[in-house]
């Protein structure tokens, strides 16, 4: 890369860990006078913060010319770090490498769904800031409530990150393993868009988030969520349009979790392809060469 002298290098962030390595190339390429350096961001502050994670970071931001973020979380996180550095914050685009969608009917015969459940989606890797656990409890309130939710099926669909036993354990504490579908291995490429159609809404439960590459999925697959209030989660979905944004507890989540059905999935649609116009490939690009 030094050699080549290429004019732009775009490199992806996302954890101090990485620091270390791409701030040493960073460096060996810019011995060439002559490269600029975009980085894109998906975190600067990770959410679960270690020791040495300032520094890293810091190191591999050291020599960027300019920075994308992909909330104004992020954003504020680099003007702590880097005070200064120009940077652009813009939306995260769509993911539409996953095929396109299918009908809900297909998808829930793929996996072998029933076709009358009402199913709700917690999508990607298990980690405790994504607040499985509060969606649990959250489900535990819907199975008690007086007017349930008939057929009401949640898909946790992920590898954990974490200790499994816990979660386990919580849904057996809980009495509501009838109620899940537990898909909890990496998803291969080819069956994202089934677990997305299948789906009557996707939900993230969040206690704590930047962006999350979730939301353009769901968007792709056109369908509608149910998100927390952190982070910049509220930023992507307008309330009561492409979906619903709660506070991050069990009785709030099951509440909108009754909203949304009472609206109903079309109420959603509309406003769903309306926002997802924005999300193009083409502005991020144009993003990247302005800064």
């Amino acid at each position: 890369m030094r050699n080549l002298r290429p004019d732009l290098v775009v490199v992806r962030f996302w954890l101090p860990f990485m620091g270390a390595a791409l701030g040493t190339i960073l460096r060996i390429v810019k011995r060439n006078k002559h490269t600029r350096i975009v980085a894109i961001t998906d975190n600067v502050i990770p959410h679960e913060t270690r020791a040495g994670d300032v520094a890293l970071t810091k190191y591999f931001l050291s020599p960027c010319d300019a920075v994308i973020t992909m909330s104004d979380h992020v954003m504020k996180d680099l003007w702590r770090l880097a005070p200064g550095k120009p940077a652009k914050m813009v939306l995260h685009p769509l993911y539409d490498t996953f095929g396109q969608p299918v009908t809900k009917d297909e998808a829930r015969a793929q996996l072998n769904l029933n076709r009358k459940d009402k199913i709700l989606l917690f999508f990607g890797f298990i980690r405790r800031y994504k607040g499985l656990d509060i969606l649990l409890e959250a489900m535990k309130i819907l199975a008690e409530d007086p007017s349930p939710i008939p057929n009401l099926k949640l898909i946790i669909a992920g590898e954990f990150y974490e200790d499994e036993k816990i979660y386990q354990a919580k849904i057996d504490l809980l009495g509501i393993r009838d109620m899940l579908i537990l898909k909890t291995v990496y998803v291969e490429e080819a069956a994202v868009k089934h677990y997305f159609c299948s789906a009557d809404v996707v939900i993230q439960p969040y206690r704590a988030a930047t962006q999350s590459g979730v939301t353009p999925l769901a968007y792709h697959f056109e369908k509608p969520m149910i998100v927390t209030d952190v982070g910049a989660l509220a930023d992507y979905v307008p309330h009561e349009k492409a979906g619903l944004v709660t506070e991050p507890n069990p009785t709030a989540i099951a509440n909108a979790i009754k909203r949304y059905f009472e609206l109903g999935e079309q109420h959603f649609i509309p406003h769903l392809r309306s926002e997802k116009k924005l999300l193009s490939w083409s502005s991020f690009v144009e993003s990247i060469l302005e800064v």
